[in-house]
């Protein structure tokens, strides 16, 4: 690739709709200063400076794509309490829809609460509920996918396993989307993990797939390309793409694609996997090759890990980091 054809693919995304389903979050950050222990408990006492909020799960997906300029919208379940207004709040200072933001009054808003000094993290504090969702919750999240269907290039299943996506609203989906021959990504977590049957790109992490398939993975190719064959067998997707932390990543399509990770200085991972699949998605809607499509979305991650908490990949940056290590 050149600085040019990397340029153009940017620019091919801006005239992109691109669906994202799935478990929205809200970012906690408190940052602060330990400089003693608490006398009550051998703990540590974050004195704190300041804080801040921002989207976190399938929101961040969203935020991904929206930044590279496609037009993005989003379908997800809060509760009824004070975070589902700092979350609309941030979807309206972001520029995201927030019609696709459903309101289950018997359930908290998804909120990961983290508290950090001198950029490292001390605790995490998580208010959430994963039952699965009602029927007439279910209904909702389906009635608003169908409306988006005609008018979408691609759509992201983003599970984090908070009780949104059921068997039957994946299945249901899926479904969907190929009659249309809109392709769907999908970002798994352990259950329902063999749901996803017939979906166009699935991208578990290496832990992910060794322990859904019940096996032991060392990080080598060998065993991989292995495990990705297995794994086939079960979902019949049309690639799988396993992220694979220092190791890069593998493409699996009928062939086997290893690209190794970029050697970026890494200051937090939160949020790498959000940004993979969101680029993943873009490269989808606009035909991009797979590799192509997974070196891209490797770089993205690459540029995000260099930040602390969840970040949204930035045009600008991206082709930056390509030209001092890639070119």
């Amino acid at each position: 690739m050149t600085i040019r054809s990397i340029k153009n693919i940017l620019d091919s995304f801006r005239n992109k709709r691109i669906a994202v389903i799935g478990d929205i979050m809200l970012d906690k950050y408190i940052f602060g200063h330990v400089s003693r222990i608490s006398p009550e408990y051998p703990v540590p006492v974050v004195d704190v400076t300041h804080e801040d909020h921002r989207l976190g799960g399938a929101a961040n997906v969203a935020l991904n794509t929206l930044s590279l300029g496609a037009e993005t919208m989003l379908i997800g379940i809060t509760g009824a309490d004070s975070n589902r207004e700092v979350l609309l709040d941030l979807f309206r200072s972001h520029g995201l829809a927030t019609e696709g933001l459903i309101c289950d009054p018997s359930r908290p808003t998804t909120c990961k609460t983290r508290i950090l000094s001198q950029n490292h993290h001390i605790t995490r504090v998580d208010f959430e509920s994963r039952k699965e969702i009602s029927a007439e919750i279910e209904r909702t999240v389906l009635d608003s996918f169908e409306t988006l269907l005609d008018s979408i290039d691609a759509v992201v299943l983003e599970d984090y396993n908070k009780g949104l996506l059921s068997t039957q609203l994946i299945q249901h989906i899926i479904a969907s989307a190929r009659k249309r021959q809109v392709p769907v990504l999908v970002d798994p977590k352990l259950q329902n993990f063999f749901a996803y049957k017939g979906c166009s790109v699935f991208k578990p992490n290496m832990s992910e797939m060794a322990a859904s398939l019940g096996i032991v993975l060392h990080n080598n190719d060998h065993e991989i390309e292995d495990a990705c064959r297995l794994l086939q067998e079960k979902l019949e997707a049309e690639t799988i793409i396993v992220t694979r932390s220092d190791k890069g990543m593998t493409i699996y399509n009928g062939s086997f694609t290893h690209i190794a990770a970029t050697s970026l200085e890494v200051a937090d991972v939160s949020g790498a996997g959000d940004t993979v699949i969101g680029m993943l998605a873009l490269g989808a809607a606009s035909g991009l090759d797979m590799v192509t499509n997974a070196t891209l979305a490797n770089l993205a991650a690459g540029t995000v890990c260099q930040e602390v908490g969840a970040v949204p990949v930035k045009a600008d940056k991206l082709i930056k980091v390509y030209q001092e290590h890639l070119q």
